[in-house]
């Protein structure tokens, strides 16, 4: 009999449930690897062909032009063909976007759904169940289109992480982005609930000295935070807050928690890694202000080692953020089209 059920987690995946909350999260996504079958008095297992994953091959001496594979090398080929096709149709994409938009599109099966939903889960299981399945299966049209009632937007960004004066150090700047927000049509919903998910996504240049995530000469160069504004605070007070937030987590200080709403939190959102992602759920009024987002960094060994420091070229960074209202009647992405039409060169 087959050993996972239908939508859970392939018997042959590995997580980081044991690696810690200093670690990064993986995986990030998950895709079909197959599955195993146990013989019934539970002393052996094998691997038939009708429990992999079925695939072209390469046709010699009559074999046919079918067959099976699973575990690894099914699942990174059907993320990498995601990965691939989202270039193919968007070509002018960094690799941290297209890396973003994988990541975000992803789903959970309704198997795992039904453990995140469980009432009784806590932040710290929910991390957990983040190291085990990621953020889910990933779905090349999410990737590639917006809805109607599930609006998508990318921004393409820079960052100078730090800056260098005299014998100290410090974090340079934040980027505020105020993003073209569907605020008028999210104040109709009124208390409608609605969710928004962010993904925050980009590359680190590695230290091989040093194998981990805390200490001062740290495996990566750099960290990128983001953080939200909330809905009963202004565009200036909220820049103040986080300016605030970088300079405290410089010196040690931990972060507050995160605000009601945020599935993960500061679980997720402030641990170490290159990519951060969480959804936020709550009314549609609270929503409709919440249009600005903050990019700021983190300590990496650039701050610490001003010779081989790469922020006067800057960093590159991708922020994908969504908006959804399931099963309403809203238009969220035409007020937005709107916003931010595509000007047309006229030519003389």
């Amino acid at each position: 009999v087959p050993i996972a059920a239908r939508g859970e987690l392939s018997p042959v995946s590995r997580t980081s449930v044991q690696h810690g909350g200093d670690w990064p999260f993986k995986p990030e996504v998950v895709a079909d690897g197959g599955n195993v079958a146990a013989s019934s008095d539970k002393t052996s297992v094998d691997t038939p062909p009708n429990l992999g994953v079925l695939t072209t091959r390469l046709q010699q001496h009559g074999s046919g032009f079918f067959t099976t594979t699973s575990a690894t090398s099914a699942a990174t080929a059907q993320v990498a063909a995601i990965a691939a096709s989202i270039c193919a149709v968007y070509p002018n994409l960094r690799p941290e976007t297209v890396r973003a938009l994988v990541v975000h599109s992803a789903q959970w099966t309704p198997a795992m759904r039904s453990r995140f939903n469980s009432p009784a889960a806590n932040k710290s299981e929910l991390a957990n169940l983040l190291r085990r399945y990621g953020m889910g299966v990933p779905d090349l049209d999410r990737a590639l289109r917006s809805a109607t009632d599930s609006l998508t937007l990318i921004s393409q960004a820079r960052i100078h992480p730090f800056e260098h004066g005299g014998k100290t150090s410090k974090v340079h700047e934040m980027n505020l982005h105020e993003m073209p927000w569907p605020a008028v049509q999210l104040g109709e919903l009124g208390e409608t609930e609605v969710s928004m998910r962010i993904t925050l996504s980009y590359f680190v240049e590695p230290n091989p000295s040093s194998r981990g995530w805390t200490g001062r000469y740290v495996y990566p160069s750099h960290g990128l935070r983001f953080a939200t504004k909330r809905a009963d605070e202004s565009t200036g007070r909220f820049r103040q807050r986080i300016n605030k937030r970088a300079r405290d987590e410089e010196h040690g200080v931990p972060s507050p928690r995160t605000e009601q709403g945020w599935l993960f939190g500061s679980a997720q959102q402030q641990k170490p890694g290159s990519m951060h992602t969480d959804i936020w759920t709550g009314p549609a009024v609270d929503l409709a202000s919440k249009g600005a987002i903050a990019v700021y960094p983190v300590a990496g060994w650039w701050q610490y080692r001003r010779a081989w420091d790469q922020s006067d070229r800057g960093v590159d960074y991708s922020l994908v953020v969504s908006i959804e209202a399931p099963d309403l009647d809203v238009d969220l992405w035409t007020p937005v089209a709107q916003q931010i039409q595509t000007t047309v060169a006229i030519t003389r």
